[in-house]
């Protein structure tokens, strides 16, 4: 199921950045197979951390769509990758890699779609596997965020999620933005009673103009009365930048809620 990523991957600057016992994986998910950095020795751990990738160069300007997705700058999965604790990256469909199943709507209008959410679903499963764990925690950059929400809807083995910059709606954003709505595209909102229930903190730049910090408070208030959702707003952060060092200082801080089902295991 899991193989080395191929050598003619575009971007070998990750390749050559990539911290020491760490290397990157092709997985064989479909319809669209999906590029994974791992620890190289996989040690079993109960609970397993993943982090999605944004959106990565979906457009070249507001009206003409990239031709390669695929981020310019892999700060976020470096970012992912120096993560002391067990953890595992993803990048999103057809970035690094693709298939003949590729189109330019895969990561432009329909880049929340279901065949995406299967892909990362089904990659989701195999790290899980390669290490043994019982229990996910999902963090998610950007529209990373959405894609881990859609993933945590669907699953019964999220503990929480984590987003920086996060698009948690992609309905809520288009609107904000005032864009063309994403056919093709789901959204986490459709999956708020059961989302309302997973402990979730989402950290939000005050000068993104890209995904604004009132998008975060806004899903709170739509969630309607959530058992956990934190909103940590961080003064003079953008986008795309800067966010190294903050998660440096928060990614050892746990929840400020723990999940409430008997017997669960301890919140991230």
């Amino acid at each position: 199921m899991l193989l080395a990523a191929c050598a003619g991957a575009p971007l070998p600057r990750l390749e050559q950045q990539l911290p020491p016992g760490r290397s990157l994986l092709h997985l064989d998910t479909q319809p669209f197979p999906l590029l994974a950095g791992v620890s190289q020795t996989a040690r079993p751990s109960p609970l397993l951390r993943i982090y999605i990738e944004g959106d990565g160069r979906a457009w070249i300007t507001s009206t003409q769509p990239s031709l390669d997705p695929t981020p310019r700058d892999p700060w976020f999965a470096l970012l992912a990758l120096e993560d002391p604790r067990p953890s595992a990256w993803l990048a999103r469909p057809c970035q690094y890699i693709r298939n003949q199943h590729c189109q330019v709507r895969d990561w432009t209008d329909a880049r929340f779609s279901e065949e995406a959410v299967a892909a990362l679903d089904q990659a989701i499963d195999q790290l899980k596997q390669r290490h043994a764990s019982e229990h996910l925690e999902l963090i998610g950059y950007s529209g990373g965020a959405a894609m881990a929400l859609l993933l945590a809807a669907r699953r019964d083995d999220v503990l929480a999620v984590q987003s920086l910059a996060g698009n948690l709606s992609p309905g809520l954003w288009v609107q904000q933005q005032k864009l063309s709505p994403l056919h093709g595209s789901l959204d986490p909102l459709e999956q708020r009673d059961r989302l309302r229930l997973i402990p979730q903190r989402h950290f939000a730049g005050n000068r993104d103009t890209a995904v604004p910090a009132s998008l975060a408070h806004e899903w709170r208030r739509l969630l309607g009365a959530p058992a956990c959702v934190e909103i940590i707003e961080l003064p003079a952060l953008g986008h795309d930048s800067g966010w190294q060092g903050v998660w440096r200082q928060w990614r050892t801080r746990p929840l400020a809620c723990r999940p409430q089902a008997a017997g669960a295991a301890p919140a991230p």
